[in-house]
């Protein structure tokens, strides 16, 4: 997450080439993916945890923001 953070930086900062520019979003775009790959997995592994036998409600990212 903190390089995704430093890409977006960079890319907001206009100063970089137009190649620089593509290969950065590039990075992202991998980095992103990877993410995700990981919070699902993450997730999946919860469920089975938290859910054996039981019915598992799926995670909402946005509802648990709302919460204090």
């Amino acid at each position: 997450m903190t390089r995704l953070e430093e890409i977006v930086r960079l890319l907001e900062g206009g100063t970089l080439t137009l190649e620089e520019s593509l290969a950065l979003f590039e990075e992202g775009v991998k980095l992103s993916r990877r993410c995700l790959t990981v919070l699902n997995d993450a997730e999946r592994k919860v469920e089975r945890l938290v859910g054996q036998g039981d019915r598992v409600e799926p995670f909402d990212l946005e509802d648990s923001e709302a919460e204090p």
